[in-house]
């Protein structure tokens, strides 16, 4: 039912020489809260089996499955994707989460359910399931060409990772973050983004904020007010060559990654990350588009959709018609969107990394190439 590849699809995925297959226990070390707000926690995962930990690549993320009470008051396994927001510690490894903001649109599974629950309920000695890390976000080892790294919110974790690792190893690596957030109280990373400016001249730290709170100057030295946007990336990033690697809220996202694009940078220098509800879309291809639809039916849902191949994914499409599914990563790794195929056939952008069922497709990272039903 699945066919190979025809080319579709981004770079391929990552996965850390030595990681276990799997769930694998972890054990909250220590719990710190990371901005005024008290917004956003950092959680240490130590592995309750005592091995040391497989290294990653700054950049990547770890999926966790956690048991929680739904809207309908059941309890069940909930996966989401979490980055990693430090570099490599074999004994422990680190996420930030932020509380997300009231729910909409998923009353089976609200976007905060899982970020409250790691806010309210998980504190230090509790366990929690894990796979390995994963992910082809991550930085260009060749330091050549200055990175300019754009974060949005707790879109920051990655970012972060991504400089301290770099700098750790390469001390003079041209590196520029550019960190929006709405004021002062929600800035996470402080004193280490400050203490990584003082010992790395070649590292510059822009922070804007949208609404900044009253009587806080803003707008000179290392700041700005607003949003991130080409015109103040004009601003901000010398002239020449430069990678642009971008994770924030999906507004921003939609925005950005294209008005980068208008703005001359190659598809090449961009890169991005994007957890939850597509918010980028790929660049426009007339090759994509199909003469003649294919029937896409989502059999729990009762529903029958065609498929123009304006879609990057089954994912996308299905959350563009309000089909609800689980999503988790969008890269292949945690296996959420893992979906029985009833009928018909599909392609897939690139091997994934979790082992798929027979049977099986993960939404992610599929097209149909034949009328499709799915059970979902």
């Amino acid at each position: 039912m699945v066919a190979p590849s025809d080319g579709i699809g981004a770079a391929p995925l990552c996965v850390p020489e030595g990681a276990w297959p799997g769930w694998r226990a972890f054990r909250v070390r220590v719990r710190d809260d990371e901005d005024d707000a008290l917004s956003q926690a950092s959680f240490y995962l130590e592995p309750v089996d005592g091995q040391p930990l497989p290294p990653y690549r700054a950049g990547q993320f770890l999926t966790l499955q956690v048991d929680v009470t739904d809207a309908q008051g059941e309890r069940r396994p909930v996966t989401r994707c979490y980055s990693l927001s430090d570099r490599h510690d074999p004994q422990a490894y680190r996420i930030t989460v932020k509380r997300l903001s009231a729910p909409r649109g998923r009353p089976d599974v609200p976007p905060g359910l899982v970020s409250s629950h790691l806010h309210d309920r998980v504190a230090p000695g509790a366990i929690l399931q894990a796979r390995a890390p994963a992910g082809a976000f991550v930085l260009d080892d060749d330091a050549r060409v200055p990175a300019v790294l754009i974060a949005g919110g707790i879109g920051v974790t990655p970012l972060f990772a991504m400089a301290r690792a770099a700098l750790a190893t390469q001390p003079d690596r041209a590196i520029q973050l550019i960190y929006g957030v709405r004021n002062s109280r929600e800035i996470v990373f402080e004193n280490a983004l400050g203490a990584l400016q003082y010992g790395h001249p070649n590292f510059h730290v822009t922070i804007v904020q949208s609404a900044p709170l009253p009587g806080e100057t803003t707008g000179h030295g290392s700041s700005a007010t607003g949003i991130i946007d080409v015109a103040l990336l004009r601003h901000l990033v010398p002239h020449g060559e430069h990678h642009f690697y971008v994770c924030g809220p999906p507004p921003m996202m939609a925005s950005l990654i294209p008005a980068l694009r208008d703005w001359g940078v190659t598809d090449a220098a961009i890169h991005f990350e994007a957890f939850g509800p597509a918010s980028v879309d790929p660049p426009a291809s007339p090759a994509a588009a199909l003469a003649t639809p294919i029937a896409v039916r989502f059999a729990r849902a009762g529903r029958t959709l065609s498929w123009t191949g304006e879609d990057a994914s089954l994912l996308d499409f299905a959350e563009r018609h309000g089909v609800a599914v689980e999503s988790g990563c969008r890269s292949g790794s945690c296996g959420t969107c893992e979906t029985r195929i009833v009928a018909g056939t599909l392609r897939v952008a690139r091997a994934p990394a979790f082992a798929v069922a027979a049977g099986c497709c993960l939404l992610c990272m599929s097209a149909p190439t034949s009328d499709l039903v799915l059970d979902a």
